[in-house]
């Protein structure tokens, strides 16, 4: 019983702005912001523990996809002084499976290999794909409930 009582406040701290979309199948704990025309697709985990996470505008971020703000292995949540840390995520970012790393901003992954490249302009925003699945994907799955009258996630 406390397992639901958790998971329901943890659902509850996420602010969805107007135009997002949320799958409710996404599993989404923490003080997570997500911003207009971002989607989020089922299966997909964004989990904030060490301190929130603000996600931009126009973000695609698919199934099996995992952002986690986490403590470093040496410091455990616990520790005294320890302050939380909030991770920013742009805009146009597209979040596919892939191994956990920080990867540098305009690196291209492409192919069976993962093969790299990082592009010398940035690429261009995934205009089409997120229009055709903020369409399609609420006919197929339920969605989280967005944040009446904010448009824009928190800028620090």
């Amino acid at each position: 019983m406390a397992d639901v009582t958790t998971k329901q406040m943890a659902q509850k701290s996420a602010k969805i702005a107007a135009g997002a979309v949320v799958c409710v199948e996404s599993e989404i704990r923490g003080d997570v912001t997500i911003g207009p025309r971002t989607v989020v697709h089922p299966k997909a985990r964004i989990i904030a523990e060490a301190g929130p996470i603000v996600i931009g505008e126009g973000n695609l971020i698919e199934e099996q996809a995992l952002i986690i703000n986490s403590h470093p292995e040496n410091i455990m949540p616990d520790t005294e002084g320890v302050e939380p840390k909030t991770m920013t995520i742009g805009t146009n970012n597209v979040f596919e499976v892939n191994t956990c790393e920080v990867i540098p901003e305009n690196t291209v992954i492409y192919g069976s290999g993962c093969m790299r490249r990082v592009q010398t302009e940035r690429p261009q925003p995934q205009t089409l794909q997120l229009d055709f699945l903020m369409k399609i994907l609420p006919n197929y799955h339920h969605l989280k409930k967005t944040v009446k009258g904010t448009a824009t996630p928190a800028k620090n």
